[in-house]
C-alpha cells in the first residue's frame, strides 16, 4: 500500500480503473479513497499524477475522445468509396468503445461535467473532428450519387448515436462483439441512404 507498483504506465492504469469505477458506481458515487483501495495505492501515490477526482474524469474523457478520433481517421481509406469508408469508420468506432468500454461509458455520461475550461475546448475539437470526418464521408457519399440526398449533420448524429449510446446495453463479454453489431447497424445505414 502506497507508492505505485512498478507498472509501465502508473496514470494510464489510474485511468483504466477510474474508468471502471466511474462508469459503474458515477462520477458523484465514486471516491479517490475507493480508487486507491481498488488499487492498492495510498490516495496520495494518486495524487502523485492527479491533482483531483475532476482532473482524473477529464483526462479520461480527453484521452478517450482522442482514442475515438485516432482510431477512426487510421482506419478510413480515404481512397475506399463513400460505403466502405462509412463501414471503416463505424467498425472503428465499435472497436474502440469495446476495448474502452469503461472510459467510453465515462465519456459519454461525464463529457457535459468537465470543469477546465481549455480541457473542455479540447474535447469539443477532438468530437468536432471525429464527427467532421463522418459528415465527409457521407457528403462526398452524397456528391458522388453513392447516398442519396440527406441531411448530412443530421444523418452523421444519427449513425454516431447508434454506436455511441450501444454503450448502454452493450457488454463486451456479450453474444455479439462490438464490430459484429456496428456491422448490423451499418447494413441499416446503408440500405437507408441508398
Amino acid at each position: 500500500m502506497g507508492r505505485p507498483p512498478l507498472v509501465d504506465d502508473p496514470r494510464a492504469e489510474i485511468l483504466r480503473e477510474a474508468a471502471r469505477l466511474f462508469a459503474q458506481k458515477g462520477y458523484a458515487e465514486s471516491s479517490l479513497n475507493e480508487l486507491a483501495a481498488a488499487m492498492k495505492y495510498s490516495k496520495g501515490a494518486i495524487y502523485n499524477y492527479f491533482a483531483s477526482k475532476q482532473e482524473i474524469y477529464d483526462a479520461i474523457i480527453i484521452a478517450t475522445l482522442k482514442a475515438l478520433y485516432d482510431s477512426a481517421a487510421s482506419a478510413v481509406n480515404p481512397d475506399d468509396p463513400a460505403p466502405e469508408r462509412l463501414r471503416q469508420f463505424m467498425m472503428a468506432h465499435a472497436r474502440c468503445l469495446e476495448a474502452n468500454y469503461h472510459a467510453f461509458v465515462t465519456m459519454l455520461v461525464g463529457y457535459s461535467g468537465m470543469a477546465n475550461a481549455a480541457l473542455k475546448d479540447d474535447a469539443l475539437k477532438l468530437r468536432d473532428a471525429h464527427e467532421g470526418l463522418l459528415r465527409q464521408i457521407i457528403s462526398e457519399g452524397i456528391a458522388d450519387g453513392t447516398f442519396r440526398p440527406v441531411d448530412v449533420a443530421m444523418t452523421g448524429r444519427a449513425v454516431l448515436s447508434l454506436l455511441s449510446w450501444m454503450a448502454r446495453w452493450f457488454r463486451p463479454d456479450g453474444p455479439k462483439s462490438g464490430e459484429e453489431i456496428a456491422a448490423d447497424y451499418y447494413d441499416l445505414i446503408v440500405k437507408g441512404l441508398a
